[in-house]
């Protein structure tokens, strides 16, 4: 098999390990099919309100000032005298979509459904929204279309501001909260002269939604310390207050209103969400009105929505997880047994149903290896003619406990059918994987070494081909081992050359080997791994004897690699010249600063500041190839302009990390020379004069040396350095919004990702591109030394990864909050794809050059 189509083999098998985790772990936890349950008792309340202030903390909510005074005078009141209140648990994603999924529908949603948009359902659900007869809501366009979109019928009403409005810099974000109060003032003022409108309002069963986003704006724009914060939270306790008082006088004071006020999530102290901190996923809780009792605790987010279902009647929503908290009831006994029995009945159905399904689908494959939990059928009936047995005696205790009971056998059942397959499925991918690392291994060693002969065998070439496109594991697995066994007589050339080495040499190459993919792991799980790794590589001269040849280049890399050491254990955040190169740097400074001043003063973002950025991000990637492509020319003009863009993207000292990182890179390939001096593979080239276009000259290339291991680990672990040297991009709390307001100010949550993602990128690029100078001058194909890289990346994901992630079974809902074994996983695949897209734009970058046409000067004589 010709190299580039090895590459893209592997490619294509790095995307279907990748693709797999989604396939197992992310699948969504929703069925259909079940039938509603309705608590048949009057409901206490005829309407519910529902305020949800985005990204409340929930100390910021219950702590006193520091002059001993409440945050929020009227809810504090409400919770002192006459309220239910707690402290409520997201689970992560701590994003604003999951959060409103389990308020609303009371289940956790697949975490996938978050990259499939916030404005629809990716899959449809059921919600208390949608059970209700009337819902009005006033928010945000990016929270409130999602439920109406799903509701069955033409019941859930929708009023938002524009998706302009929703500017971090412009305006105070507060007025986001005031706009909404007023708008539902405005309401139900009108609604006296309309008596269609004021007939539905009279109605039972209505919900009224509130979606604040003020506080979550302000916490991203200024922290959640800022007094724009604090004041947020102030306005939104007035007009809570404000909104009350209109609708009891509104209803005349019936006391059949029923309020909650909670939060989808909260906030790290330096604006962000989407992990697992306590600060993220602590929110409050305060409930009051009909039907509510007093101040009682919450456990989970999830379990409001039976609570709202409860309180006024309706049918718990389908898909539902959530154990109703009768501790928030102020109802009879009686009533609380029914409710309760109604909630075990709506997750016994789900349980049936996804029961159902599986056994299906397990007949169909001619599955065997789907264990029967416990809960069998006839166990659910005696489990409901017992606790309705009870609930007729008037043992109403005895019932809430065997529906309790019942509830979580029923949810323990769902995981078990929602999981039982994954281990099977995950020992499949992982032998698969163990089988593509080691056929590299022997391709390595075949096709670039002089251990053994080649011998060329197309046949197998196609049938590992073939093994890349074939649907099923079991045929991937068995392939696997095909391939393998037809290179047995490379395993026996490399056994026999490896015995013949001395002892101590072999035993000490191993051990190294061992110990750099752990440092490599363990880099994944704490960032100053990596700043251990750096004082190695200072000390790597020394022990190679590389800095009697080459003293100055050794004392520049010694210290850029003590200087690049810093950056872990920091907090989480040519001949001819460079003219418009340098001015975009300047510009770009110029542009940061001026942004920053503006946003703070609160004057929003200045349109020429914005049109620099965009026109900076536009030219930086077509910029480096106007240079010519000698070796430093070509280096130099890449760093320029990509710092240019990252500056713009920067808020602290991360901007200062690729100016150290790309000195540290130009030292690397000095070192690299003076290594291949050193160890008599090659004369030492002048890489003063080196041009990256003549560079592929193919009787050039020399075979691999014991040597390029380490210059393949070194670029490992730059790349490694590249993602975690500034922040852990494991964890999506890890970044701040502030770095895309050079851009953008305006919530765009693709549009701010992708510039994230831009950033991290660039560290990428500027290691990628070092990496081919590396290749090029050391005489080596670039396709020989990346195959090495591939199989140390790939003994990372195996060794992190699927230890834990397949056998250890850490995979619950930890997808985003570091450590973590899903994230871990698909980070350490991606960073593989990269490399392999990223080998190929380096190339782009230093081998190409855009000719501009010129003008010939004509003299006259």
């Amino acid at each position: 098999m010709g190299i580039p189509v090895f590459i893209l083999a592997g490619l294509l098998v790095h995307v279907v390990f990748l693709a797999s985790i989604f396939d197992i772990y992310f699948s969504s936890p929703l069925v259909h099919g079940m039938t509603p349950q309705q608590t048949p008792l009057p409901p206490p309340a005829r309407r519910l309100v529902l305020f949800v202030a985005d990204g409340l903390r929930a100390d910021s909510l219950f702590e006193l000032n520091s002059n001993n005074t409440p945050q929020a005078p009227y809810l504090r009141a409400i919770l002192e005298n006459n309220g239910s209140w707690g402290i409520s648990h997201t689970r992560v994603p701590t994003e604003s979509r999951p959060g409103h999924v389990a308020l609303i529908a009371g289940f956790y949603e697949d975490v996938s459904a978050v990259a499939k948009g916030w404005k629809e359902n990716p899959v449809e659900f059921d919600s208390v929204f949608n059970e209700s007869k009337y819902t009005w809501s006033w928010g945000s366009p990016d929270i409130l279309p999602m439920f109406a979109k799903g509701a069955t019928g033409d019941h859930v009403y929708t009023f938002c501001y524009t998706a302009e409005s929703e500017d971090f810099g412009a305006q105070d974000a507060a007025e986001l909260d005031t706009w909404v109060f007023d708008h539902v003032k405005s309401f139900f003022n009108s609604s006296r002269s309309n008596q269609t409108l004021f007939s539905a309002l009279n109605e039972e069963k209505v919900v009224l939604f509130l979606h604040l986003l003020g506080i979550d704006t302000n916490g991203h724009a200024h922290r959640p310390y800022s007094k724009e914060y604090k004041e947020n939270i102030r306005k939104v306790d007035e007009g809570v207050k404000e909104v009350v008082s209109v609708l009891e006088s509104f209803y005349g004071n019936d006391g059949k209103t029923a309020y909650i006020l909670t939060s989808d999530h909260g906030m790290t102290d330096w604006g962000s969400h989407g992990a697992g901190h306590p600060s993220e996923t602590l929110t409050p809780l305060i409930a009051w009105g009909a039907g509510v009792n007093y101040p009682q605790k919450s456990e989970i987010l999830a379990d409001i929505a039976p609570l709202m279902a409860s309180l006024i009647g309706v049918p718990f929503p389908l898909n539902s997880v959530g154990t109703l908290p009768l501790e928030y009831l102020n109802n009879t006994d009686h009533f609380k047994a029914e409710s309760m029995f109604t909630n075990a009945v709506q997750v016994l159905e789900q349980f049936k149903v996804t029961k159902h399904m599986v056994k299906k689908k397990n007949v169909s494959l001619n599955n065997n290896y789907c264990c029967t939990v416990p809960l069998s059928d006839s166990e659910q009936i005696n489990f409901l003619k017992k606790a309705r047995l009870y609930i007729q005696q008037q043992k109403y205790n005895e019932a809430v406990s065997l529906c309790k009971t019942l509830i979580n056998l029923a949810l323990e059942g769902l995981s078990y059918y929602h999981t039982y397959d994954r281990l099977f499925l995950g020992l499949s991918i992982a032998v698969s994987f163990v089988g593509w690392t080691t056929y590299v291994i022997l391709v390595i060693i075949k096709t670039h070494t002089n251990l053994i002969n080649y011998q060329s065998n197309n046949k197998v070439s196609w049938k590992f081909l073939l093994f890349l496109i074939s649907d099923t594991l079991i045929i991937s697995c068995s392939l696997s081992c095909s391939i393998v066994l037809n290179r047995l007589h490379v395993i026996q050339g490399l056994v026999a050359n490896l015995w013949s080495l001395p002892i101590g040499q072999a035993v000490g190459f191993f051990l190294t080997c061992i110990l750099g993919i752990e440092l490599l792991v363990f880099s994944f799980f704490y960032r100053s791994t990596l700043t251990v790794g750096l004082l190695v590589f200072a000390g790597w001269p020394v022990i190679t004897q590389l800095w009697v040849q080459a003293k100055r280049t050794t004392l520049i890399w010694t210290l850029l690699c003590v200087l690049l050491a810093v950056f872990p254990l920091m907090p989480v955040v040519g001949r001819e010249s460079n003219i418009p190169l340098m001015f975009s740097i300047a510009l770009s400074t110029y542009v940061v600063s001026s942004t920053h001043n503006s946003l703070k003063n609160k004057q929003g973002l200045p349109i020429f500041n914005q049109i620099i950025s965009w026109m900076t991000l536009a030219f930086s990637s077509a910029l480096p190839l106007l240079s010519p492509t000698l070796l430093f020319q070509r280096l130099f003009s890449i760093l320029l302009s990509l710092m240019a863009t990252y500056l713009l993207l920067s808020t602290g000292y991360e901007a200062l990390f690729p100016l150290v990182l790309s000195g540290l890179l130009l030292a690397w390939i000095q070192m690299e020379q003076e290594a291949l001096q050193h160890y008599g593979l090659s004369l030492k080239p002048k890489l003063a004069v080196f041009n990256f276009a003549y560079a592929t000259d193919i009787t050039q290339f020399r075979q691999l040396h014991l040597d390029d291991i380490r210059r393949s680990f070194f670029f490992v672990f730059f790349i490694v350095t590249a993602f975690f040297g500034t922040g852990n991009i494991a964890s999506v709390n890890s970044f701040d919004p502030a770095s895309v307001y050079c851009f953008l100010t305006v919530f765009s949550p693709f549009m701010m990702g992708g510039l994230l993602l831009l950033k991290v990128v660039i560290p990428f690029v500027l290691v990628s591109c070092a990496f081919e100078a590396v290749q090029v001058t050391t005489q080596l194909s670039s396709k020989s030394l990346f195959l090495i890289v591939l199989v140390i990346s790939d003994i990372m994901a195996l060794v992190s990864c699927f230890s834990q992630l397949f056998l250890l079974g850490k995979f619950a809902f930890s997808v985003l909050s570091p450590p973590c074994s899903i994230s871990h996983y698909v980070l350490v695949m991606s960073l593989t794809i990269f490399m392999m897209l990223m080998n190929g734009l380096a190339q782009l970058l230093t081998t190409k050059r855009l000719e501009l046409s010129r003008r010939t000067k004509h003299h006259s004589t």
